[in-house]
């Protein structure tokens, strides 16, 4: 099992990116979340959840090690997999989940796309005894510029298996209701309401 790599960004997008260590290149999946902490820089250090299956081994990427056990504590849990997981780290931030299973907010964790009652529930109780609070963060969200905000936030919804037409409209109404914000910001605001 892989703990972390460090390394030369090679690429960089909301949903993976291209971290070369030793020569070779190692293709990440990641959240949002590590996104916005990734960009802008050329080296980075990648904390590594490594999946095996019979047809593909598959790496998933954190810039902080606490996101990285929320991974693993919601892949833990029955009836969410690895892009669930991706999903739900990639809509709320590490202490938001933390803060929705401490005080049972099943609401919070339902308005995550492709997360029902029953999951939210199972995510809550399963995981109530292992999540403690901790330190909540905040965090000041950057600009950045209108038109590859755009296209950044487009290509990770597809990614992540919406449909285009769906995520280009949604993306247009919250940049008209909500001007501009980062990239993180506007997928967070569309996946609500995709």
């Amino acid at each position: 099992m892989y703990e972390y790599i460090t390394g030369k960004l090679v690429e960089l997008t909301p949903t993976h990116v291209v971290v070369e260590g030793g020569g070779i290149g190692y293709f990440i999946n990641i959240s949002l979340q590590t996104y916005a902490l990734l960009e802008g820089k050329t080296d980075a250090k990648v904390w590594l959840h490594q999946i095996v299956r019979e047809d593909s081994h598959t790496l998933y990427g954190f810039a902080e090690e606490r996101e990285r056990e929320v991974f693993r504590l919601l892949i833990s849990v029955s009836g969410v997999g690895a892009s669930t997981a991706r999903l739900i780290l990639s809509s709320l931030t590490v202490d938001e989940i933390q803060a929705a299973i401490s005080t049972e907010n099943v609401n919070l964790i339902k308005q995550v796309k492709g997360i029902g009652l029953k999951t939210a529930q199972r995510i809550v109780v399963d995981l109530k005894d292992k999540v403690s609070l901790g330190d909540v963060a905040t965090k000041q969200i950057l600009l950045t510029a209108n038109n590859t905000l755009r296209t950044e936030a487009l290509s990770a919804l597809v990614m992540l298996g919406f449909a285009r037409s769906a995520a280009d409209k949604v993306i247009d109404q919250v940049l008209k209701e909500m001007g501009e914000m980062s990239v993180e910001a506007l997928i967070k605001q569309a996946l609500k309401r995709l």
